[in-house]
């Protein structure tokens, strides 16, 4: 494997770990306003 290659793979990665971190993030969110909205 070439380093451009490495390059790219990590870069593909590190977006793939960037949407996933966003998209749990969102998870969390909708939980915390259903249980919210649940409570009241």
């Amino acid at each position: 494997m070439t380093p451009p290659d490495d390059q790219e793979i990590r870069r593909r990665q590190r977006s793939r770990s960037v949407v996933m971190a966003l998209l749990l993030g969102a998870l969390v969110v909708l939980f915390y306003a259903i249980s919210i909205v649940k409570m009241t």
